[in-house]
């Protein structure tokens, strides 16, 4: 029993002394709620904060994984936020924020021997031969004991702290953006100063009136800001500018529900467009609707003018004007207008120098030809407002031949008389084209004459007698019987040649068999070629093959499941 109990004691006095050394003790419930009230009453403010060793109080609001003290640091256990704050004898090993590697060579007296241990090359005792940095010399420092190069700073060993480790502007030399500010100030001087020559040099050859020079060079340094407006369809940003597509105002008419019959426009509802007139159908002036399609906007305003504008930039670029419709719209647009003053002042005078040349200039001030005879044949029908409804269409060409033009004393045109399916020349019945005019005597004349066909000979034959049903009939008998004895004769003839038949059916076979050949290397090569190069129509048969042709395809034809046929080339 004394050695049990001894054995039951020893645990007992172990679990004594891991107590003894402030392990927390487990709390009762009524402990945690005493607790817990304490700390609500002090967050309330009705009862006085906790108090640290310095006597400050401490925020009964700080959450308790920040103001719990663990357990290696102060075992006591006491109200404390002496953890959170920096520890002087761990601060002492850090650099400080402001240190860092220096650059360059040290500031003292320059030595004039050579040093033990230095560099051979330079002479300089921070660093090696191997890692000199200087041109490798002829003869080295270490045997000339001249040009001794000066010794660099020595690289210190910075232990940052947490802040000097995340200082990204630590060891900036504000000198360095200086140096920046004045490379970018020259490049935009060196730019002034070739725009300035480049407006010089046009103004001088002509290309640049003065009053155009003048306004360019007060608008050089102007700063254009966008105005800031929300503008429907468009995204807008200080540095970009988003544009969406067809992008409507919601109280506008969808244009789908302007007209809602089926055969009026068609509406793409993928790009939300809709290129034709929606009131086509309904006989609507396109200038009175509130919408006309998305081709009559493209076609209407200033689209034009724009399209024009481009034109003209594409050609002067061409011709070596470096100008663009979005890069310098205000120069391409004083230099289009500076191109149609000249274009119109070289016109006018072209127009002058003919006019001086060959006269007839009263025949243009003459007044329009609806004034001088007093009418026209333009048909123009008007609205109550005044708008055009319907206008006169487009004539149409009636004949590229000259019309109404009489030759060789002919008093009608070639083409007035017809008899017998041939043309002719009314006024005296003649049947020859580009002929003299004879008159009423050639019209006595043709009425006596028989008219002749092309490539006939002999005037025609005179129309057989209409024949009644009974002698058709006999006629028809008759080539029956023909026919029958045409029939009998060859029957007896077959038999002697059945001989000659074979044998020009064997020719036949055989000259099929070849042009068999040259058909199959014809369709090879047409196949190797390229589509697009392939000529029109030419694997197409015009004609029906004939039994030979077909009995030759069969015998030429390749079959893939002939165990033969890896044998046919050989």
């Amino acid at each position: 029993m004394d050695q049990g109990s001894s054995v039951t004691e020893e645990p007992n006095a172990n679990s004594e002394g891991i107590v003894g050394l402030d392990e927390p003790k487990k709390m009762t419930r009524e402990d945690w709620r005493k607790k817990k009230e304490l700390e609500e009453q002090r967050k309330l403010g009705n009862a006085p904060a906790e108090v640290d060793e310095e006597g400050k109080d401490i925020n009964p609001h700080i959450p308790q994984y920040i103001s719990s003290v663990p357990w290696y640091i102060d075992p006591s256990k006491r109200p404390t936020l002496k953890h959170q704050r920096p520890q002087p004898e761990n601060q002492e090993q850090f650099s400080t924020i402001g240190e860092w590697y220096k650059r360059g060579v040290q500031d003292h007296s320059i030595v004039t021997k050579f040093r033990k241990g230095s560099c051979e090359n330079c002479g300089a005792m921070t660093h090696k031969k191997k890692d000199c940095m200087e041109r490798p010399r002829k003869v080295g420092a270490k045997f000339t004991g001249t040009g001794i190069a000066p010794d660099e700073h020595g690289q210190l060993n910075l232990d940052l702290d947490y802040d000097g480790k995340r200082d990204r502007w630590n060891g900036y030399n504000p000198e360095e953006h200086q140096r920046i500010v004045e490379e970018y100030a020259k490049v935009d001087l060196a730019k002034r100063t070739l725009k300035a020559h480049k407006l010089q040099d046009e103004l001088a050859s002509g290309k640049l009136d003065q009053s155009e020079y003048e306004h360019d060079s007060e608008g050089e340094d102007e700063d254009k800001y966008a105005d800031d407006i929300d503008m429907p369809g468009q995204n807008f940003d200080s540095k970009r500018r988003i544009t969406v597509r067809n992008l409507r105002i919601r109280e506008d008419t969808a244009k789908y529900l302007r007209n809602l019959d089926p055969n009026s426009a068609y509406y793409d509802p993928k790009t939300r467009s809709m290129r034709e007139n929606p009131y086509s159908n309904t006989g609507m002036n396109p200038d009175e609707v509130g919408y006309a399609g998305d081709n009559f906007a493209r076609h209407n305003g200033d689209t034009i003018t724009m399209a024009q504008t481009q034109m003209f930039a594409w050609e002067a670029y061409e011709r070596g004007s470096e100008v663009h419709l979005q890069a310098d719209p205000t120069k391409l647009e004083l230099l289009h207008k500076s191109f149609k003053v000249k274009k119109e002042a070289f016109k006018e005078q072209q127009r002058e120098s003919i006019l001086e040349r060959y006269g007839g200039e009263e025949h243009l001030d003459a007044p329009p030809r609806e004034l001088l005879l007093a009418q026209t044949e333009d048909y123009v029908e008007y609205s109550r407002h005044g708008a055009v409804l319907k206008g006169q269409e487009k004539a149409v060409a009636r004949s590229k031949y000259e019309e109404d033009v009489l030759i060789n004393n002919h008093t009608c045109i070639w083409g007035s008389y017809w008899r017998d399916g041939c043309w002719g020349y009314k006024c005296c019945n003649s049947m020859v084209k580009q002929s003299y005019c004879t008159g009423n005597t050639g019209i006595s004349v043709n009425s006596d004459c028989v008219p002749f066909e092309e490539g006939q000979t002999e005037p025609l034959e005179e129309e057989e007698e209409i024949k009644s049903l009974l002698e058709m009939h006999r006629d028809k008998m008759e080539k029956e019987k023909k026919k029958k004895k045409k029939k009998k004769n060859k029957k007896h003839a077959s038999d002697s040649s059945d001989s000659e038949d074979e044998e020009k059916k064997k020719e036949k076979l055989k000259k099929a068999l070849e042009a068999e050949d040259k058909r199959v290397k014809h369709v090879d090569a047409i196949m190797q070629l390229d589509e697009r190069k392939r000529p029109y129509n030419s694997l197409m048969e015009v004609k029906a093959p004939t039994e030979e042709e077909l009995e030759a395809f069969r015998m030429k034809r390749c079959r893939p499941d002939d165990p033969m046929a890896s044998f046919l080339g050989q």
